[in-house]
C-alpha cells in the first residue's frame, strides 16, 4: 500500500457542527485581527488582549472560539498546513507519491524546513502550551516520518527515529541554527539528509 494512502489528514481542525452567523463572524474577526497583529509585530508580543481588541469583541469570546491563545495560534497555521498537506499526499514527486521513500524524505525534509522557518513565531508560540506540543499536525507530521522510514526498510526503533528526524524541524532549533550560529537553510537540509541517509542505511 503506497505511504499516502495509509497518512491521515495533517489538519488542524476537524469540521464541528455549523456555527451561529454571529459566533461565525466573531471567530473570522479574532482570526483576521490575529494574523494582522502577528505580521505586525510577531506572535511572542500579541497578547489575547490585543487581538479581542483589534476585533472588537470580549476576551471572553476569544477563549470561547478557541480556548486558548496557543489554541487561536493554531488555526492560524491551519491554511497553510492543509496547503503542504496536499503537496506530501498528492503533489508531484519526489515530495508527493511516485518517487522512491528516502528521495520523498529528503525532499520532506527541505520543505518542511522552510515551512518552520517561515512560520517559526506561530510555531514556537504554539510549543510553549503542553497541550498543543504534541497536537494533530504534530502527531501526523511524526507518522509521515516513520511511514516513510518504514518504506524504505530501515530497522530498529522508527517511532524513536521518526522522533529524531522531527526534533531537526522544531521552529526554536532551526531559528537558533539559522540566527546564533549562522547556519542557512541549505546547511540544515544537508544535515537532514545526512541523518535521513544512515537511518535508511545508505
Amino acid at each position: 500500500m503506497p505511504v499516502s494512502d495509509r497518512l491521515p489528514t495533517l489538519t488542524v481542525s476537524e469540521a464541528g457542527p455549523p456555527e451561529r452567523g454571529d459566533a461565525a463572524r466573531n471567530r473570522a474577526l479574532l482570526l483576521q485581527a490575529a494574523r494582522r497583529l502577528v505580521d505586525q509585530r510577531g506572535a511572542e508580543a500579541v497578547t489575547t488582549d490585543d487581538i479581542a481588541a483589534a476585533a472588537g469583541v470580549g476576551k471572553g469570546t476569544l477563549f470561547r472560539r478557541f480556548g486558548s491563545r496557543a489554541g487561536l495560534m493554531v488555526v492560524l497555521l491551519d491554511e497553510d498546513e492543509k496547503a503542504q498537506q496536499q503537496a506530501i499526499l498528492f503533489g508531484p514527486p519526489p515530495l508527493g507519491p511516485g518517487a522512491p521513500p528516502l528521495q520523498r524524505l529528503l525532499a520532506y525534509g527541505r520543505e518542511r524546513l522552510k515551512f518552520v522557518d517561515t512560520h517559526h513565531a506561530l510555531l514556537s508560540d504554539v510549543n510553549r502550551d503542553p497541550q498543543m506540543r504534541f497536537n494533530a499536525p504534530m502527531t501526523l507530521h511524526h507518522s509521515h516520518i516513520r511511514l516513510l522510514l518504514e518504506s524504505a526498510g530501515t530497522s530498529g526503533d522508527l517511532d524513536t527515529q521518526a522522533t529524531a528526524l522531527l526534533d531537526l524541524l522544531d521552529a526554536d532549533y532551526v531559528r537558533h541554527e539559522l540566527t546564533d550560529r549562522g547556519r542557512s537553510l541549505a546547511d540544515l537540509g544537508d544535515a537532514w539528509d545526512t541523518v535521513a541517509r544512515k537511518l535508511c542505511g545508505t
